[in-house]
């Protein structure tokens, strides 16, 4: 199985890309890849930079990525109480490009944050929006509280409680 990981974030620090890249580890025998946005970084979209651009090849990169995966998961970073500017400008171009963004991939849909809403807000976003984009969301999880429930250094949820939700949701994508 191919699995792709990435955060919907742009910030090099990103907590959710230590999430994404730990949950995807936990995918077994999966082969996985995790992007980061900054290598997708696009113009602001508007109908008059499609006129200019026409279908930048970062997107369609972005979506040849996604079509040669058996599977997507996206950590969503949570800004003002939805999607980051970084996320929804790629996804925009994206879907400009093909509707159908993710293409039937099987997807676990992530969140966190430092705060003990971890980041629910745009997760449900995430999971009401994925299907209509042609995702078969499998999973969802929100960590809350990431510096209490994440050791850094290790690279894995130390709460085992929360770990164990998260196998648990892993483990959709091996049904």
């Amino acid at each position: 199985m191919k699995v792709l990981a990435f955060a919907a974030s742009s910030s090099k620090q990103s907590i959710n890309k230590k999430l994404a890249r730990y949950a995807a580890e936990i995918v077994e025998g999966a082969s996985v890849e995790v992007l980061d946005l900054n290598d997708y970084e696009l113009p602001l979209f508007s109908t008059d930079k499609e006129a200019e651009l026409g279908q930048p090849e970062l997107a369609q990169a972005f979506l040849a990525k996604i079509a040669e995966s058996d599977a997507v998961i996206i950590s969503f970073a949570e800004h003002n109480g939805t999607y980051s500017a970084a996320y929804k400008n790629l996804f925009d171009w994206c879907s400009r490009i093909n509707k159908k963004v993710y293409q039937q991939k099987d997807m676990i849909l992530l969140a966190t944050s430092p705060s003990p809403g971890g980041a629910a807000r745009v997760l449900e976003i995430a999971k009401t929006s994925a299907p209509h984009f042609d995702g078969v969301v499998k999973a969802s999880l929100s960590i809350p509280h990431f510096h209490d429930n994440f050791d850094v250094e290790l690279g894995r949820i130390k709460n085992n409680k929360i770990n164990e939700q998260l196998i648990g949701a892993m483990q959709a994508l091996q049904v």
